[in-house]
């Protein structure tokens, strides 16, 4: 059977032929947007994407001269720093973009929490990113360790000790994060390993399943803003996602990138001293900022409550509460914007994020009282 006639025409064909890319061009000019008072909360999720990048490229970067080996990776940042050309610049990029990534990325969960964008039928939807948040702060996580800083190292021992406290499993979670039953080099190329190979990969295919069905649901209108349009009568107002949502996407990511160059220049992330796991934990050890609740809860609370330990009490707590944020949408499943059991959900929603701020804030404050 001979192969069919070529069709005619220019590059625009030659690719439709191969690729199919007209029909991803339609469904670009086909998506609609919808506007209205809350409209910019939906930037937030394209800049977390953007944000993203920036660590996958930068972080490609810095594989090129970082060697995974407790004698060696101080080191290798070190070389970066001081002796690869612009290297400091990348290094303080990843680590900027890190930290920003996860506030963004906090402020889309946020946004579409209390915009009820979970509700039917996006339940996976926010499963899916759920899960992205859970992959961000673990790629936080496993990243803080790989400078093998004395920072670095004491707080990665203080968070899989914890991971460790875990009941039944607890001591086959820590062993697993660290290779054995020490903080070691070990724990280093294990970390390593999670951070550029094991993460990626999960975090690839929750990825493009989240984007998968961003584009099957479409971006949902915040229940009040459809009442209200329902009270007044007024149509539904959208704009086209390509060009004029995609160009004030594109905006936005400008201005990310600028306050990003603008911090990596300014406040060039810091590489401290070089680990010895004989030493004694300096003072001030605490995890990123994003940690910082947790850590800090877990120090307030008793030794002992009722018989119980404390920590315990503090990670099944933290548990239930994680448990909870997974479950949001087979709680709160009323369509309306006036239910009871809505409103109460924001309520908590709002406590546990006032108590998470004062939590942190104090985690900063030494035993003195002043900032640290």
């Amino acid at each position: 059977m001979s192969d069919p006639a070529p069709t005619p025409g220019g590059l625009q064909s030659f690719l439709e032929e191969r690729t199919g890319v007209d029909a991803l061009v339609a469904l670009g000019r086909h998506k609609r947007v919808p506007l209205h008072r809350h409209t910019i909360w939906y930037y937030m999720g394209g800049m977390t994407l953007f944000l993203f990048g920036i660590q996958v490229a930068t972080g490609i970067l810095l594989l090129l001269y970082y060697r995974p080996s407790s004698d060696q990776a101080f080191e290798s940042v070190q070389f970066i720093m001081t002796k690869v050309q612009f290297g400091w610049l990348v290094r303080s990029l990843h680590s900027w973009s890190a930290n920003l990534l996860v506030f963004v990325m906090f402020a889309h969960l946020g946004s579409v929490f209390f915009m009820k964008a979970y509700r039917r039928p996006r339940e996976v939807t926010w499963l899916t990113g759920v899960a992205l948040m859970g992959l961000m702060m673990a790629f936080g996580f496993s990243g803080y360790l790989l400078p093998w800083n004395k920072l670095a190292f004491f707080a990665t021992q203080v968070g899989t000790q914890v991971a460790g406290a875990v009941p039944i499993v607890g001591t086959f979670i820590m062993r697993l994060m660290r290779g054995g039953d020490q903080v070691t080099g070990g724990t280093l190329t294990r970390f390593y390993g999670f951070h550029v190979a094991v993460l990626p990969a999960l975090t690839t295919v929750v990825l493009g399943l989240h984007l998968l069905l961003v584009q099957k649901h479409g971006m949902s209108e915040p229940p009040s803003v459809i009442e209200a349009r329902r009270k007044s009568g007024e149509p539904a107002k959208s704009m086209a996602f390509v060009p004029h949502f995609a160009i004030r996407d594109a905006i936005g990511w400008c201005a990310a990138l600028a306050v990003l160059a603008g911090l990596a220049a300014i406040f060039p992330w810091e590489l401290g001293e070089k680990a010895d796991p004989f030493a004694a934990a300096p003072a001030g050890i605490r995890p990123e900022w994003y940690f910082c609740w947790m850590f800090q809860a877990l120090k307030l609370i008793p030794g002992h409550v009722m018989g119980i330990e404390g920590e315990l009490i503090g990670i099944f707590a933290i548990g239930l509460l994680a448990a909870l944020v997974v479950a949001v949408p087979f709680i709160d499943r009323t369509p309306g914007p006036g239910d009871l059991r809505s409103r109460l959900i924001n309520v908590a929603a709002l406590v546990v994020l006032a108590i998470a701020a004062v939590l942190t804030v104090l985690a900063y404050m030494p035993a003195g009282g002043g900032p640290s």
